[in-house]
Order: C-alpha cells, then sequence, then structure tokens
C-alpha cells in the first residue's frame, strides 16, 4: 500500500469449535489456545496448560459481522467472551430510543459480566470481529475454582474503569478538536498493543478508523458536522491524512498526542 503499512482485521467465519485436548498430566494448551493472538493478554494469560485445557472444552469462536449485535441490553445472555480481533462497541439506549456509545473494546478485551444475570448495555461488532465465547455457568465456576484467574478480570475491569474516567475528562473538558484527537490517538494506541511494530522510515503507518463519522459523533458527544470539520483541522495540519473513509495515516504521533490535550 503506497500509504503505508495499515493495522486491520479481516471477516472470519461464522463460527467455529474451539478443539479440545484430552486431559492429562503432562497435556500442553490445545494448538488453537497457545497461538492465539490474545493468548498472552486475554483472560486465558491467567491460566496454565491444564486449566486451559477445561477452559477450551466450554469455548467456542464465534464471528461477527459490522452492525451484528452480540449482547442485548437487559436479555439473559447466553456467553460471555473474549475479544479476538476486531471492536466491540457498547451502547445504552434511553427510553426515547436515543443512543450513546459508552466504550469500544479491542482484543484481548472482555465482554459481559460475570454473575450477574444480565447485561446493562448493548455489544455490536463495529467491525468484523472474532469472539471467543464461554458458556456462563462453566465459566462462572472456573473463576470462582481459580483466584488468579478472578483476579486478572478484575485487574482487567479496574483498567477499563480507569480508560472510562479518562473519557468522562474528554466528555467534560476537552474541546472538539481535542476528543476527535484523542479518539484517534486511541485507536492507533490500541491497534499498536494489537498489531506489528511500527515501521521505520520514510513510511506513514496507517490505521483502521473502526467508527462511521456518525458513531464517531455518538461516543464523542459532538454533532456528525463537528466531527468532519475536525478531522479536516487535523489533517489540515498534517497531524494525519485521510487515506479513505475508514482509514487514516499518522505522519507526526508525537503531534496527535498533543493535539489530544
Amino acid at each position: 500500500m503506497a500509504a503505508g503499512r495499515r493495522w486491520q482485521m479481516s471477516c472470519l467465519p461464522v463460527e467455529q469449535s474451539v478443539p479440545a485436548c484430552l486431559l492429562t498430566d503432562n497435556c500442553d494448551a490445545p494448538e488453537r489456545c497457545r497461538v492465539c493472538a490474545i493468548r498472552q493478554g486475554g483472560i486465558c494469560s491467567a491460566l496454565a496448560a491444564v486449566e486451559l485445557n477445561r477452559l477450551s472444552r466450554i469455548a467456542h469462536r464465534r464471528s461477527y459481522q459490522p452492525g451484528q449485535v452480540i449482547l442485548r441490553s437487559d436479555d439473559k445472555p447466553a456467553f460471555w467472551a473474549g475479544v479476538v480481533s476486531g471492536v466491540v462497541k457498547l451502547t445504552k439506549l434511553l427510553a426515547d430510543g436515543r443512543q450513546q456509545i459508552v466504550d469500544l473494546l479491542f482484543p484481548a478485551d472482555f465482554v459481559g459480566r460475570p454473575f450477574s444475570k444480565q447485561t446493562p448495555y448493548y455489544a455490536e461488532a463495529a467491525v468484523c470481529s472474532e469472539l471467543c465465547c464461554f458458556r456462563i455457568a462453566e465459566f462462572e465456576s472456573m473463576l470462582d475454582e481459580h483466584p488468579h484467574m478472578k483476579q486478572h478480570l478484575f485487574e482487567h475491569t479496574l483498567d477499563k474503569l480507569d480508560n472510562a474516567h479518562d473519557w468522562m475528562v474528554a466528555l467534560g473538558r476537552k474541546t472538539a478538536e481535542e476528543r476527535v484527537a484523542s479518539l484517534l490517538y486511541h485507536l492507533v494506541t490500541r491497534a499498536r498493543l494489537a498489531g506489528p511494530s511500527q515501521a521505520s522510515g520514510a513510511c506513514v503507518p496507517s490505521f483502521e478508523l473502526h467508527l462511521k463519522r456518525e458513531e464517531m459523533a455518538c461516543f464523542l458527544g459532538l454533532t456528525y458536522e463537528t466531527v468532519i470539520r475536525q478531522i479536516k483541522a487535523l489533517e489540515g495540519q498534517g497531524i494525519i491524512t485521510l487515506n479513505s473513509r475508514r482509514e487514516f495515516g499518522v505522519p507526526d504521533l508525537p503531534a496527535l498526542r498533543r493535539a489530544a490535550g
């Protein structure tokens, strides 16, 4: 690609079973789990090989197309899950039909609220996404039996709470340009954590813009027109480049960080 290296997710098969491994004293983790992209960062990173075998036996892979609902607010969920690839958006609906995107989940993030009979939000695929889904009863039993697994989920939840506090500051105190820059910087940061290292030399790294302009406005508490203006302003300053409506380049990452406030 002329614009540079791009971090992106591709659509995957609708559903795949995770192969189980016979549980023996010397059994290694299943091959699919050992090579999984989130093995070192997801909920399974807290598990030894034998424990991972047990988790794989209650898991299955499921893929979602953009806009497809994963969990519905106030419905009894069928599973909890870890994001393997793609991006999941969490949305709260008001009684009059208005909605607010409250969070974005990336690879290694957890979808669901264990030990609760329902979820307080809608979870929906923002792009083609793959999830590793766990049957609820067995998964919650494993959490009870393995304190280190529960500790990992607890720490992950606290990290997400810290992120929520950061976004409260952005929505309450930052200018429109700072909000848009903050979101773009957040997407770059998460993509670089999940993907290959930044290209060197004159190559300008490119990143997938996972949200439509309307969704960006919903997430940032701005109007559609304001989002458009601020993206053009950042492009005019040379902080970003627009390769397409769903892809942007970052020739100057420190400048984007400064623009985020």
